[in-house]
């Protein structure tokens, strides 16, 4: 595949330090940020109490990081368990911080625990950071017990204090543009499936397109269910668009050949319900409002490609050309029912009621099961417990090294390791560099600050909670403006505690610029490169979901075999092998030589094989929820050609010569297997639904690799 390249590891670099995001800036999740810090400190001012008001913000300070636009419960759950978390932390800094040995282990192992959060999510990381950061700036004030134990509560109760203002203050929704740019599109397509476009016109949707793709790519980093649904309706449309253009060349033929056929007039009612089906669905991406299940246009596509079906036999027109109109009847309506799926779920409220139906399913089956995820990634071969391992043996090191050598302010050396050791190379390099200068930088802004600005306790507060606004809603944008806006606020809050700001300065500097030396070593001497191991990771989960779809079929095919050990063996393959893939994704972004549109196919191919791999644990999930019946005849051929698919996709990535003509066609084995049995029964209807699923994501998904390989 020809595409753009960065031109060498220099330029790639330097964009990965001047690189300005200004969709990231977030005002009014920093205004809620800067009132959780400010709002404590100017109550321990007032009350005499500054010690306990700084407390409380240090709580507050933490978890504000793990707030985002996200649903209700799931930023609720998050920031609850951020601050427990930190509350935990400031209590065993402060415990462990007596001894030098028993700090260098306890920092080693919540190093090791925050490094395993990479295999979850970018917020559990920054979770798992935030705390190892806690732990070690605690380490540094032992602490008696009883002293520890209430700083831990307050730290709670700012953490807490902070979740209130972040639930109380819900003024944008999370992927609003996204979800406003796809709506776009399918309101186009809409009018596009209900007029006739002329051969001599650019592609239908075309600027559409365009704009939800422009707005998909800021969430290139986003691997969380939510964006992957929101990927995988930007495909869908992608797919429809080729469709339809596709089936109006061949209505267009049938009104020159044909006019006034049947076959014609069954081509333009399946036109009229796709089109009131996709202005539904545009309707509900724009309006937030959800969208039905299964709407009346579903049926009336299925009856409609059944009729074409049917005068098949007639011979009123070639054979030939209602095969190729059926064809896209059948693969149009599949994407359709997609769709109208994933949109069902693509809207705030949709977003909750996802996460309550994940939420009563048994953790080992959940997609993102925290429990099942870790359990797989205790492994060498998981990129994330090599980082694991790496960031644990720094931080003790780190630990170690300061207090054995005493150096003044020694625990900067490894907090700033905790900050800036990072997965991929790249970020840890930049942010190594950035860090270095934005320490200096925010010392001397510090320093400015204390010259120009009163030196009041009022004066104090009000400053900080001016950086803090700045941190959060600018520092997004870019590492180095967060660092300088870091220094200065810490230096500033340092010095709420009496601490002398001269004091303070010189000393980060020295222990910045020897943590940061020491995570850039730690990388190069164990470096992951992901460039010549990106197809292998893809086609080694590509595997893992054929053996792990396998066991499922044959559990379904001899239910008295008892395949559960097998299935959880697999289960964990899966997991480990998906979160090996999101994690070299997330080197492979920042690696020279690696270009946008490569990403692009990339995350396309994950978020189709997140649906799909999703619709085999629902059939799995099937075996203990529905009624036992016998497996049907056309569940096995339908069975086998998944599981070859998904071989030549494996075997494709891996060199091997694939063309789309060489793969099974899924939708004609669905169609057969839809049409025998009774559908009324309750598991045949729920391996219809979900087998609907994986033949649409596995579709796309070869879709996708087909133009990236080719």
């Amino acid at each position: 595949m020809k595409e753009r390249q960065h031109p060498n590891f220099r330029t790639a670099f330097w964009q990965s330090i001047v690189r300005y995001q200004p969709d990231k800036i977030t005002p009014w999740l920093a205004l809620r940020s800067a009132l959780g810090v400010g709002l404590p400190l100017a109550a321990g001012v007032l009350s005499g109490a500054a010690p306990l008001g700084i407390a409380v913000a240090t709580g507050a300070l933490n978890v504000s990081f793990t707030d985002s636009h996200g649903p209700y419960r799931q930023r609720a759950a998050r920031m609850l368990a951020a601050s427990v978390m930190v509350g935990t932390a400031v209590l065993a800094g402060g415990l462990s911080g007596h001894s030098n040995w028993i700090a260098a282990v306890t920092a080693g192992l919540l190093a090791f625990a925050a490094g395993m959060m990479v295999a979850l999510s970018a917020a559990a990381a920054d979770v798992g950071v935030i705390s190892l950061v806690t732990l070690i700036v605690y380490q540094a004030n032992p602490l008696p017990v009883e002293h520890a134990a209430v700083s831990g509560f307050l730290a709670v109760a700012g953490g807490v204090f902070q979740t209130g203002l972040a639930l109380a203050f819900w003024p944008l929704r999370r992927y609003g543009p996204e979800r406003r740019a796809l709506g776009e599109l399918y309101d186009e397509m809409s009018r596009v499936a209900a007029a006739r476009v002329s051969a001599a016109e650019a592609p239908p949707a075309s600027a559409q397109s365009t704009h939800a793709q422009e707005e998909m790519a800021t969430l290139a980093h986003d691997y969380s269910v939510e964006a992957e649904r929101y990927r995988s309706l930007l495909n869908q449309a992608e797919r429809m668009r080729l469709g339809m253009v596709a089936l109006g060349r061949l209505r267009a033929r049938l009104e020159r050949e044909w006019p006034g056929s049947d076959e014609l007039e069954i081509l333009e009612r399946f036109f009229e319900a796709a089109a009131s089906l996709l202005g539904t669905i545009g309707e509900s991406l724009r309006g937030g409002a959800p969208v039905e299940a299964a709407p009346a246009e579903l049926r009336e596509l299925q009856r409609m490609s059944e009729a074409l079906r049917s005068r098949a036999s007639l011979q009123a027109a070639p054979a030939a050309m209602l095969s190729d109109a059926r064809s896209q009847m059948d693969a149009l309506s599949g994407q359709l029912r997609s769709a109208v799926d994933m949109t069902a779920y693509a809207t705030p409220a949709g977003m909750e009621a996802f996460a309550r139906k994940e939420s009563r399913r048994p953790w080992s089956l959940r997609l993102g099961g925290t429990v099942a995820t870790l359990r797989a990634n205790l492994s060498l071969g998981s990129a994330a417990n090599r980082h694991a391992i790496r960031l644990a043996v720094c931080v003790a090191a780190g630990t170690a090294l300061g207090r054995g050598v005493q150096l003044e302010r020694s625990y900067w050396v490894p907090m700033t390791i905790a900050i800036v050791l990072k997965p991929d190379f790249t970020a840890t390099l930049s942010r190594g560099l950035l860090r270095l200068v934005g320490t200096f930088v925010g010392l001397v802004v510090a320093t400015g600050l204390f010259h120009l600005a009163p030196s009041t306790a009022w004066v104090q507060v009000m400053l900080i909670a001016a950086l803090m606004f700045l941190l959060r809603s600018v520092g997004a944008a870019n590492y180095g403006i967060f660092v300088t806006g870091v220094t200065a606020f810490v230096v500033l809050f340092i010095a709420m505690t009496g601490v002398s700001p001269g004091d303070v300065m010189a000393a980060r500097a020295w222990n910045t610029a020897v943590g940061g030396v020491v995570a850039v070593l730690a990388y190069w001497l164990w470096p992951t490169w992901e460039r010549t191991q990106v197809r292998e990771m893809m086609a080694k989960m590509l595997d893992s979901y054929r053996e792990y779809f396998r066991l499922v079929r044959e559990s379904y095919v001899k239910p008295r075999a008892g395949f559960r050990h097998e299935l959880e063996r697999a289960r964990l393959a899966g997991r480990l092998a998906r979160s090996n893939m999101e994690a070299s994704l997330e080197r492979l972004s920042t690696e020279p030589g690696t270009s946008a549109g490569t990403m692009a196919s990339l995350n396309a191919m994950m978020a189709s094989s997140h649906r799909m791999v999703h619709a085999m644990m629902a059939l799995e999930a099937g075996l203990a929820s529905s009624h036992p019946v016998p497996a049907r005849e056309a569940f096995r051929p339908f069975a086998d050609h998944v599981e070859l698919t998904l071989y030549y996709l494996a075997a494709a990535l891996r060199g091997s010569p694939l063309t789309a003509e060489g793969l099974p066609d899924l939708r004609e084995d669905h169609y057969a297997l839809v049409h025998s049995g009774d559908a009324l029964t309750e598991r045949y209807a729920l391996v219809n639904v979900e087998t609907d699923r994986i033949t649409n994501s596995l579709n796309t998904l070869s879709l996708e690799l087909l133009r990236f390989l080719g």
